[in-house]
């Protein structure tokens, strides 16, 4: 094989590259291709339900709205052993016993309840130093699942535990370090719970209002009627 077999080979591949080049730039000529952003009923061949997708059409949807956490739901099925495996993570930097030793962080015990930086003998960051409060149940799970986000400048250099299962998990694990553990909250009511406590509310409101007009007339009544002048008994007839 000399070397003008080789040349030919060389060809055939270039010619190769160069029609493949071409179909897909006709392609794209024929068939115009749309980033994610800019798809809509109009440049889309088939229905799309954008709902499920996340998007309108017309740009990102916005964040469903899922209520307040229900903390007295999600603690109450939190699984303890499981928040002290959780805890192992950051054993590293705090210790959990009574009456432990600060280390990287503050030690843990009675965190549940206590106030924001407050630990003695440990330095805090200004960040944390410039919260008011306590750590809640809800600032700790905060904290916990994004520390910069709770407390932008915070030395802790962790970067969050962001499963909730294992939050929750964690944060009951935490509640039980104290000799005096604080009280889980309440589930929230569910919502035929929460319809038919508003509307015990409305009606004991109404049947307030209607004792008061009751009362309110009544009084109205006996105001009247001491106001009222006497009226002249009539005189007996004197024989004249």
């Amino acid at each position: 094989m000399g070397e003008l077999f080789w040349n030919k080979v060389a060809g055939v591949v270039i010619a190769t590259v160069l029609a493949v080049l071409a179909i897909t730039e006709l392609g794209h000529l024929l068939v115009p291709s749309h980033g994610a952003h800019e798809l809509t009923d109009e440049n889309t061949a088939y229905p799309v339900d954008w709902a499920s997708l996340g998007t309108s059409g017309h740009g990102d949807a916005e964040p469903e709205d899922t209520g307040p956490t229900d903390y007295g739901l999600l603690l109450a099925n939190a699984d303890l052993s499981s928040g002290e495996r959780v805890a192992r993570r950051c054993a590293a930097c705090h210790t959990f016993e009574e009456g432990g030793a600060n280390g990287v962080g503050p030690n843990l015990w009675g965190v549940v309840g206590a106030d924001i930086a407050a630990h003695a003998g440990f330095s805090y960051s200004d960040a944390l130093t410039s919260l008011d409060g306590d750590w809640t149940f809800e600032a700790l799970d905060a904290f916990i699942e994004n520390p910069s986000a709770f407390a932008p400048g915070t030395a802790m250099s962790f970067r969050g535990l962001r499963d909730e299962t294992q939050r929750m998990d964690l944060l009951v694990y935490l509640r039980s370090l104290s000799n005096n553990p604080v009280a889980l909250p309440e589930p929230l009511p569910a919502e035929g719970e929460m319809a038919e406590e508003v509307s015990d509310m409305a009606e004991g409101a109404a049947e307030a209002m209607g004792g008061m007009n009751d009362e309110g007339a009544e009084d109205v009544a006996e105001a009247a009627s001491e106001d009222a002048p006497a009226q002249d008994e009539p005189q007996e007839d004197g024989g004249h």
